[in-house]
């Protein structure tokens, strides 16, 4: 196993990339600081070109989990993992081309909507600030655990990398996630995930190639260790019983979370045109298969590379980069993880601060408040949930002895938080786009049975996976389906056993479907 050891040319390299982001931040303060209004921090004003929107979306959809449980399941357990990348392959693809552009469109139209409460309120014309606050504390709270599991990321790599305390990386990390957010708002939080992605796309396309080729010019590697039994084979178990079954709903279960993702649906309210969603839709579906491809590769590879060698299999993809790159390139290489935490981090933040200060504080604690008001509430709302994910994140410390043992790891905690959103939101987000019956009573109600049912199903059947003993029989089943059915099935029933929408909701429907570009 490769040692912890500070090597200067990774220091250069990493202060070198966060320079460059803390830099991004500082220029959008500095150029906007006479901008102002919620639209423009939170949204930056619907004027973001397409390139850029698909690759934030991607990097904050892709968080470190991409570089380090996925390739680290493959490396430990074989090819049956690789249903979570199809599952999320098929989810983009839907989203990008179903889901983008129409509520891009409904969002414009319904009362130029700038958060999913606002669209979800604005959709149904209503005046009642429930589904507002429901959204808002639904986001506040998940986005404290998706953020917990990118500030742990950035604990274990500088642990991994300089052998620094991981509980004083976390603290390190989300200080520099606060600032770069708190003073750029949307652009920065964009532009920054533009980098980010590239690095991430360079990182992962180039680094199995290199290590392939070393692979088969050194005798740098371990191959000749034990492969586990159905290594190759797509079945986990080998035979197609309920273990293999399980694995394949669950992974393709990942994808039903693109449709309720806030902090990915947003991007797709910023792009500026019809024209550049085109090239969003273009670039973003791209840009997520090559990642989910070659992160599935790093896992093979890697076994390949290091054979059983490797203490912790979420260690490939940096053991790997270190291994066969040049100290700074190496460096500069495994920013990428840093990188896939941080850009996950800072859309979570901007979401859950423009959720509460938008949709519970302009509307129910001080409706007559300003722009300016507005704007300093999200980014007080940006420090605490910040520090909140962080001490999330600090109880998740200590692996199995940790304070709280489903918090200890990366992948989770981005279950957790990936579940709760696509069960919650997905179906509501689904059916307001596509069923001119739905009504405001029955959003409001699918996204409550969306959660709950959820939150249930990963206490009372799944919790052996998050590393908790559970009482009841572990069903292997991924909490986000079930919840979404439920919340579909929930949302649908009370639209159904309620009135009818209002002609103004018929109207609008209408006129988002005639309404082919905006």
């Amino acid at each position: 196993m490769i040692s912890a050891t500070v090597n200067a040319g990774e220091i250069v390299a990493f202060c070198l990339y966060f320079l460059i982001i803390i830099g991004i931040g500082i220029f959008f303060f500095l150029r906007d600081k006479n901008v102002s209004g919620e639209k423009s921090f939170f949204l930056g004003g619907r004027k973001m070109n397409g390139l850029v929107s698909a690759l934030s979306a991607g990097a904050s959809d892709m968080s470190a989990w991409v570089l380090l449980g996925l390739p680290g399941a493959i490396y430990a357990k074989g090819v049956g993992q690789i249903w979570i990348s199809v599952g999320l392959l098929i989810g983009t693809i839907c989203a990008w081309i179903f889901v983008a552009p129409k509520i891009r469109r409904y969002s414009i139209l319904a009362g130029d909507s700038i958060t999913i409460p606002q669209y979800l309120t604005n959709r149904f014309f209503s005046k009642s600030p429930v589904l507002r606050v429901v959204c808002a504390v639904i986001f506040v709270i998940v986005y404290c655990v998706y953020g917990a599991s990118s500030i742990n990321a950035c604990g274990s790599l500088f642990n991994t990398l300089f052998g620094l305390d991981e509980r004083i990386a976390m603290a390190i990390a989300t200080v520099i996630i606060i600032l770069y957010v708190f003073l750029g708002g949307y652009n920065a939080v964009c532009w920054t995930d533009f980098i980010q992605g590239m690095l991430m796309l360079v990182a992962l396309m180039a680094t199995p190639i290199v290590a392939a080729v070393v692979l088969n010019t050194t005798t740098v590697a371990t191959s000749g260790g034990v492969m586990p039994a159905n290594y190759y084979n797509l079945l986990s178990s080998g035979s197609f019983d309920w273990a293999s079954v399980s694995d394949i709903l669950t992974g393709l279960g990942w994808g039903l979370g693109y449709f309720g993702m806030p902090h990915i649906i947003i991007r797709y309210f910023g792009i500026k045109s019809e024209p550049e969603m085109k090239k969003s839709q273009i670039m973003g579906i791209s840009w997520t298969a090559i990642i989910l491809v070659m992160a599935s590769v790093v896992g093979i590879v890697g076994r390949q590379f290091f054979g059983e060698s490797l203490e912790s299999s979420n260690s490939v993809f940096i053991n790997m980069a270190r291994q066969v790159y040049p100290v700074f390139i190496g460096g500069i290489i495994i920013s990428a993880i840093l990188a896939a935490s941080m850009s996950t981090a800072d859309s979570q933040l901007l979401a859950s601060s423009s959720a509460f200060a938008s949709d519970i504080y302009k509307t129910t604690i001080k409706k007559n408040a300003g722009d300016k008001e507005v704007l300093w509430i999200g980014r007080i709302v940006v420090i605490v949930v910040s520090l909140l994910a962080c001490g999330i994140a600090l109880l998740g410390y200590g692996g199995e002895k940790a304070t709280v043992p489903a918090f200890s790891t990366i992948m989770s905690l981005v279950s957790a938080a990936w579940a709760a959103f696509g069960a919650a939101f997905g179906p509501v987000i689904i059916l307001s786009l596509y069923w001119k019956r739905m009504n405001y009573k029955g959003a409001v109600a699918g996204i409550i049975a969306g959660f709950v049912i959820d939150v249930l199903w990963m206490i009372l059947f799944n919790m052996e996976y998050y590393g908790m003993t559970s009482a009841v029989y572990n069903t292997n089943l991924y909490e986000i389906i079930p919840g979404f059915i439920c919340g579909m099935v929930v949302c649908m029933a009370v639209s159904l056993l309620t009135e009818a929408p209002s002609n103004e909701e018929l109207e609008l429907f209408d006129k988002v479907k005639a309404t082919k570009s905006l």
